[in-house]
């Protein structure tokens, strides 16, 4: 979906070159001509309200270009009302063969802010999976112009961030939602040599051996029951001229979790597919990256494999030795996420880096904490915890602080190894934390757990491409390119 930005009233827009027309109405503009008109006069006889997501259509309007006419209510222009406009807007002619749309904001002037906002949902109200459909659905939308009453040069750059975010989150949402035979690790592991034809971008990946040699043993463990061969991806994005120590991204790429000998009951077992979202919003940031070419240094780590209860998998009570030294009591098989993670931010440490930050779908206690609007974030650095909840306010891809408490590692004492990777029921997600913590002590960390952001389940099941929209606005943030997403930016 190709975006564009052009000046223009509402007049005007009705003589667009476009198949359609959509207008997010706030309030009624002193020049809107008939157009204008025609929706008071609807406001009057009640058929049209200020409602959020309220809709006024018409095809083939006299004197109206564009074949398709939909003007949708913005509400009090929240964001939470614009999304609902988008939405509705987009529900109420998506059964035509729309190829190109105009999308006017009725609504007096349009920060660059708002801009990624609008083009993000219409971009996931558009969204349809095709890889593996005989017949897929068609996805007619090609070409979205926004037309606003002013246009500055913080459109121009909002614009053309918004294209690149919205492909890093596509290119999530796709890999997220395949099939665990269509995403194995080696499908992963070239999904992301193909990243490498930007410029600055460079992979390399890690197969069996490689990994024994550098001794990580917690994400050995994991892989031994799995057929499908592990992998290690490592890709870097070193722009010319990037001074500063890169951060570090490390995403979690269990291409299907089955939960081991500690088997997950069947339903909605497939879903487990989604347990690589972490690893596929890395590449998705990797695909922006390539696009924007920021001035900073970013590292992207993905450690791949299934968790299978083959003969050969790891058993509870077992002890393996990580990376880093550390020896792990298994106590569940299925809490491996946490193991292929620790092994990764040790290897994280050659990098010498300025910050690391892990994402994965880790527990299903963060979906009981926060459900599926915020992601949980857990870090012990304010720096680093201020820098990513300002890049989530600001991109509108919300996270909430969770506590860290010392205390909260009692629970995964044991008397057979170092520590236990499970403790007990309570604050799983906290105690997931402070596993990795143990092992990212010589960095800046955070911890981002997407399970409940990651997909939606149900009729409107699917990846979401989270939290690509966060760790891109950050890095843009890192890069001092704070102006480049067109964004607003609270002082941190």
């Amino acid at each position: 979906m190709k975006l564009e930005i052009c000046q223009t009233t509402l007049e005007h827009a009705t003589q667009a070159s476009v198949d359609a027309l959509l207008v997010i109405w706030l309030d009624s503009p002193a020049k809107a001509g008939q157009l204008g008109e025609w929706i008071r006069t609807a406001e009057l006889q009640k058929d049209f309200k200020a409602t959020p997501g309220s809709t006024l259509q018409s095809y083939g309007m006299a004197g109206v270009r564009p074949r398709h006419l939909v003007i949708a209510s913005g509400g009090d222009g929240s964001d939470k009302d614009i999304r609902k406009a988008i939405r509705a807007g987009w529900d109420a002619m998506k059964t035509a063969s729309v190829k190109s749309l105009m999308v006017f904001w009725a609504g007096g002037q349009l920060p660059p802010s708002r801009l990624g906002l609008l083009a993000g949902e219409l971009a996931d109200a558009t969204y349809s999976y095709s890889s593996t459909l005989t017949q897929p659905a068609p996805r007619s939308l090609k070409r979205v112009v926004f037309g606003l009453a002013a246009v500055s040069a913080g459109h121009a750059t909002a614009i053309r961030y918004a294209q690149a975010n919205l492909k890093g989150v596509e290119l999530a949402k796709e890999w997220a939602n395949r099939p665990a035979n269509h995403a194995t690790p080696r499908h992963l592991a070239q999904a992301a040599r193909t990243l490498a034809k930007y410029p600055g971008i460079s992979c390399k990946v890690l197969g069996l051996r490689e990994v024994q040699r550098l001794g990580m043993g917690a994400f050995l463990a994991v892989a031994q029951g799995a057929h499908e061969p592990l992998r290690f991806i490592v890709l870097q994005y070193k722009p010319a001229g990037a001074k500063q120590a890169p951060i570090v991204l490390v995403g979690k790429g269990i291409t299907f979790d089955t939960g081991g000998i500690s088997m997950k009951p069947a339903a909605e077992m497939d879903e487990m597919k989604f347990d690589m979202s972490g690893a596929a919003s890395v590449l998705g940031v990797f695909e922006a990256l390539g696009q924007l070419q920021p001035a900073v240094q970013v590292v992207g780590l993905i450690p791949a494999t299934e968790n299978m209860p083959d003969g050969r998998a790891i058993k509870p009570g077992d002890v393996v030795t990580s990376m880093a030294g550390q020896t792990i009591e298994i106590l569940n098989t299925d809490a491996e996420g946490r193991l292929v993670l620790c092994d990764a931010l040790t290897f994280a440490q050659r990098f010498k880096p300025r910050a690391v930050i892990d994402i994965a779908t880790l527990t299903g206690a963060c979906v009981i904490a926060l459900g599926a609007v915020r992601t949980g974030l857990f870090c012990t650095d304010d720096a680093l915890a201020s820098a990513l909840i300002e890049a989530a306010n600001t991109s509108g891809d919300l996270c909430w602080r969770m506590p860290m408490d010392d205390e909260y590692a009692d629970s995964l004492k044991t008397r057979f190894a170092d520590v236990a990777n499970v403790g007990g029921r309570a604050a799983g997600a906290v105690t997931a934390a402070k596993f990795l913590e143990r092992f990212a002590a010589s960095f800046p960390w955070a911890h981002l757990d997407i399970a409940g952001t990651a997909w939606r389940s149900g009729a409107a099941k699917g990846a979401t491409g989270r939290p690509v929209g966060l760790l891109l606005q950050y890095l843009m943030n890192q890069s001092g390119s704070r102006a480049s997403s067109g964004q607003r930016s609270a002082k941190v």
